[in-house]
């Protein structure tokens, strides 16, 4: 298997997705996770091959280039613009701020969960991080 294929311009929140905003700190397409750094303030890529980067505090809304401001879904379904299966749990992939299905999951990854797909389009977001490496 692989990472799911978002169409980022099909990215939408559901009616009762939890929304925060801030600036990013690198360039961020929609449909990516990512991770609020403490050390800058900043949106960042989440990616479970970095150190420092393997936790998912929600996904990118919209595009944004360093410095410009970014809409982060925290909690709540979301049309991820991408093709699921229906009851699959969702992860955190070892590609720059992609999800992935729990058969990508390797020695050495963290297994930090996304959200469990409830259609073959909508992601119910949902992020934990039980804080182990495999």
């Amino acid at each position: 298997m692989a990472d799911i294929t978002v169409t980022p311009a099909n990215v939408l929140p559901g009616t009762n997705a939890g929304i925060d905003s801030g600036i990013a700190g690198e360039a961020i397409a929609a449909g990516k996770t990512i991770y609020l750094s403490a050390t800058t303030n900043r949106w960042m890529l989440s990616d479970n091959n970095g150190t420092g980067t393997r936790q998912v505090h929600g996904i990118a809304l919209n595009a944004a280039s360093a410095g410009q401001p970014v809409a982060i879904q925290k909690s709540g379904d979301i049309t991820i613009g991408a093709t699921l299966v229906a009851g699959q749990d969702y992860w955190l992939s070892g590609t720059p701020g992609g999800i992935c299905p729990r058969a990508d999951l390797t020695t050495g990854m963290d297994p930090v969960l996304v959200g469990i797909a409830k259609t073959t389009a909508v992601l119910a977001v949902s992020p934990i991080d039980p804080g182990v490496t495999l």
